[in-house]
């Protein structure tokens, strides 16, 4: 018995409803907040506490704060010696805003402020590019901001050329001096942190012993010794009238510091290497050096990517503790201002804590947002 087969429709399918749009904002409630019982009753929880905490940090952050004042008086009740009524409570941003420069670029000159403006703006132009996975010329962008930049900031920055007046690094300070120090660590600790990782793992004995010595003791006393001991005690050891500048030792103990733990996280990665790829690189007839160039060390780092991020965002939040080295970075400074009496008031401390907070968090938030960018866009191996 023959079976008529029909390879066409003969009859027009039903209607069927249209399809949820994939990026509603009902469908991103559902399956993010609301996806079973348990979500449902702890997103609920966290919305009711945010509808109690947000708006009164709202109202003094922003409504009730003192946006403008000289002194004092703007950030103070009257009861307090200040025009604000009693019982009034706000930030004052006031006191940020008179502060502003000194935050920014410590005791540096006014009339010289163009110097570090400067500086910053060849910072961030070549920075951007650098970050940039497609941007050309990526050799010559790394020359410029990792070797000429340095050379040309410190002429710029510290003056006795060009005619331009010497501004000593004890009068540098602020949110330049932080920026100073993370760039050096972070510049240094990577490469530095690269080749004691390589001779950890070395077959050579005695780059092995020195670089195990070396990680195992930096990474074994706090960051305040070194930096108490470049300060205080190696000048101690230095021939009579010879001196290092203060702030040079910093930028070394700092860069130092950093790169021992950055060795160990490099030297992760090594190890989560496949034996596979030494022997392929091998059966290539690539030497030693070439194998870690160009097979090794490029894997082996972007498996580490949130672990080295993790270091350079550490280090940025550790810039603080040179201030018991006599040095004002951005938190050192605000705390400095403290001490104005012209400014002392009971929100005072707190508005600058905050700020100093605000801005350490941009920083540390832009870093962990590039580095999840920089994830995906090498996650080459994983992708559909």
């Amino acid at each position: 018995m023959a079976h008529e087969i029909a390879y066409v429709r003969k009859e027009m399918q039903e209607q069927q409803p249209a399809p949820q749009k994939e990026g509603s904002a009902a469908l991103w409630l559902r399956t993010n907040l609301f996806a079973s019982p348990k979500d449902s009753f702890l997103s609920i929880i966290a919305i009711v506490f945010l509808i109690w905490a947000v708006p009164p940090v709202v109202e003094w952050l922003f409504i009730n704060a003192a946006w403008t004042g000289t002194d004092r008086t703007a950030c103070a009740t009257i009861a307090q010696g200040g025009a604000q009524p009693d019982g009034w409570s706000g930030a004052c941003w006031a006191f940020i805003g008179a502060k502003f420069d000194q935050i920014m670029f410590g005791r540096y000159p006014d009339p010289e402020m163009w110097r570090p403006i400067l500086i910053g703006i060849v910072f961030t132009a070549l920075l951007i590019p650098m970050l940039m996975p497609k941007a050309p010329h990526k050799g010559w962008n790394a020359l410029a901001l990792f070797i000429i930049l340095p050379i040309f900031a410190f002429f710029i920055l510290y003056g006795g050329v060009f005619g331009l007046p010497v501004v000593d690094t004890s009068d540098w300070g602020g949110l330049m001096v932080t920026l100073i120090l993370s760039y050096f660590a972070i510049a240094v600790s990577l490469p530095l942190g690269i080749i004691l990782a390589l001779g950890r793992r070395s077959k050579m004995p005695v780059m092995r012993t020195l670089s195990i010595m070396f990680i195992e003791v930096v990474r074994g006393v706090p960051l305040i010794t070194i930096l108490f001991m470049a300060s205080v005690m190696l000048p101690l050891f230095l021939p009579e009238g010879m001196t290092i500048n203060k702030f040079l030792r910093a930028i070394v103990g700092v860069s130092l510091f950093i790169s021992a733990y950055m060795a160990e996280t490099i030297r992760g990665g090594l190890q989560a290497m496949p034996k596979g790829q030494f022997e392929g690189a091998a059966s290539l007839g690539l030497g030693y050096w070439q194998t870690m160039r160009l097979v090794i060390l490029p894997q082996a780092i972007k498996l580490v990517i949130p672990a080295i991020v993790n270091q350079f965002i550490s280090i940025f939040k550790d810039t603080s503790l040179v201030s018991i080295i006599g040095m004002f970075d951005l938190l050192g400074i605000i705390k400095f201002n403290f001490t104005d009496s012209s400014w002392a008031s009971p929100v005072t401390p707190i508005t600058g804590l905050i700020f100093a907070g605000f801005v350490f968090f941009i920083f540390c938030f832009a870093m962990s947002r590039y580095s999840s960018f920089m994830e995906r866009h090498l996650d080459t191996g994983h992708r559909s």
